[in-house]
Order: structure tokens, then C-alpha cells, then sequence
């Protein structure tokens, strides 16, 4: 993936107003998903294929991912 300017970009609803840790999501034409940090959109983009992206999710509702 090299492109990523037409992506529709989403901000987490997680994310506070005051610079807080920020995450957008991209929704892909593959039903993946791409993810970049709010703050420098211009750096790195990170792409999950459907499956992976799935699983992911999938695994944070069950609430085997912790996060500090």
C-alpha cells in the first residue's frame, strides 16, 4: 500500500480532545484496515488484511488485549 490519500480517515472515540493518544482508522477496498497516529498522520501507516483485522477485533471484545 502506497497510496493512502484517498482513505476516508476516522479518529478513535477513545481519543480526548487534548492530544491525547489518537488512532484513525481506514477502512480497505480489500475489507482490511489501515491505521495511523492522529498527530503525524505523515508518518507511518500500519495496513491488516481482513482476516488479521478481524481477528483483532475480535479479540478485543473478548478482552484478551490489555492495554496500559
Amino acid at each position: 500500500m502506497t497510496d493512502i490519500s484517498p482513505l476516508q480517515w476516522r479518529k478513535s472515540s477513545y481519543s480526548n480532545g487534548s492530544g491525547g493518544n489518537c488512532v484513525e482508522m481506514a477502512g480497505l477496498a480489500s475489507g482490511g484496515a489501515a491505521i495511523r497516529d492522529s498527530k503525524e498522520p505523515e508518518r507511518a501507516v500500519l495496513a491488516f488484511s481482513d482476516r488479521a483485522w478481524r481477528n483483532f477485533v475480535a479479540a478485543l471484545r473478548r478482552e484478551q488485549v490489555g492495554f496500559e
